[in-house]
C-alpha cells in the first residue's frame, strides 16, 4: 500500500463538488501515477476545470477525498497546501500572466513562491539562472524585459509554459493551453508540452477541446538526442501511460486509451473523437 501511495500523484475517491444546489462534479474517481498523462475532454461546464481546482486545493469537495502525492488534501488548511502547490506547475487559460510584471518576473514567480512555501534556499543568481533556462526551453530567452502586452498570444502561452515548468514540478496541469490559437501555433504549444513532459518524466494533465492535441500527446514523444518530437510507434509501454478522460454534466463518463475512445459509440463521447481540427 505504501508503495502505491508513493507512485500515486493524483487520486480522486468519489469526489463531489456542489455550487449551491448545482453539482459541478459528481462522485468522480480516478488515479494518475508518476509519469502518466491524462487528456481531459468535455463540454463547457462539464467539470473539467473544477477537477483541476480540486487538485490544487482551490476548490473543496463536498464529499469524497482528493489525494495529491499520496496526501489527502480534502480538508487541509490553506497554509498546509502551500508546500503541495509548490510541486505543481499550472498553465491557466490564456497563459494567466501578470500584466504588471515583466516576462522575467512572471517566470521567476513560482521559484519565489516555492522558496517561501518550502523554505528552499535559492539565491537571486540561482533564480535568474533557472528563469533563463526555462525561457530558453521555450525559445524566448530574448523576451526577459518585455511585458505580456508586448507579446503575441502564442508567445504568452509559451511564457506560461516556462513559468509552469521553471520549478521542475512533479505534476503539470494545463487548462485549455491551445484555446484561441491558430493550428500552427497550437501545435507548437503541444510540442512544448510533450517536451516538458518527457524531459523530466512529469505527470501531466491537460484539459483541451481539440482532439488533435490529445492525439499528438498520446502518440509523440521528445527525443533529447535529436531535439525533435518523434512518433512513438508501437511502443506499448509508452501508450499505456496515456489515458483519455471525458466529462459530461459533472460525471466522468469515459476513461481509457485513444483506441478505446475511437471505438466508443455513445453520441456524446463520440463527438470528441471526431473533432480533428
Amino acid at each position: 500500500m505504501a508503495e502505491n501511495l508513493i507512485e500515486s500523484v493524483l487520486r480522486f475517491e468519489n469526489v463531489t463538488v456542489r455550487f449551491d444546489e448545482v453539482l459541478a462534479i459528481d462522485d468522480v474517481s480516478f488515479e494518475i501515477k508518476k509519469g502518466e498523462t491524462r487528456i481531459v475532454f468535455g463540454a463547457a461546464g462539464s467539470g473539467k476545470s473544477v477537477m483541476l481546482k480540486v487538485a490544487l486545493g482551490l476548490q473543496r469537495a463536498a464529499s469524497g477525498h482528493a489525494y495529491v502525492f499520496g496526501q489527502d488534501i480534502t480538508s487541509l488548511p490553506e497554509a498546509a497546501l502551500f508546500a503541495i502547490r509548490a510541486k505543481i506547475g499550472v498553465l491557466f487559460q490564456e497563459g494567466g500572466l501578470f500584466d504588471s510584471l515583466t516576462v522575467e518576473e512572471n517566470v521567476a514567480y513560482p521559484l519565489i513562491y516555492r522558496k517561501q512555501a518550502v523554505k528552499e534556499t535559492l539565491s537571486r543568481e540561482e533564480i535568474s539562472k533557472r528563469v533563463l533556462e526555462a525561457l530558453r526551453f521555450v525559445e524566448l530567452e530574448h523576451t526577459l524585459t518585455k511585458f505580456p502586452s508586448e507579446l503575441s498570444g502564442g508567445m504568452r502561452r509559451r511564457v506560461g509554459i516556462a513559468r509552469a515548468a521553471v520549478a521542475q514540478p512533479a505534476l503539470m496541469l494545463y487548462d485549455s493551453p491551445t484555446a484561441g490559437l491558430d493550428p500552427i501555433t497550437a501545435n507548437t504549444i503541444i510540442h512544448l508540452i510533450i517536451k516538458a513532459r518527457d524531459t523530466t518524466n512529469t505527470t501531466t494533465v491537460i484539459v483541451t477541446h481539440r482532439y488533435q492535441d490529445g492525439h499528438l500527446i498520446a502518440n509523440f514523444r521528445y527525443n533529447p538526442e535529436s531535439g525533435n518530437i518523434e512518433h512513438a510507434g508501437r511502443d506499448a509501454s509508452f501508450h499505456e501511460r496515456t489515458k483519455f478522460m471525458v466529462f459530461h454534466e459533472g460525471h466522468l463518463v469515459f476513461l481509457g486509451t485513444e483506441q478505446e475512445l475511437e471505438r466508443q459509440t455513445d453520441p456524446y463521447i463520440s463527438k470528441f473523437k471526431a473533432v480533428r481540427t
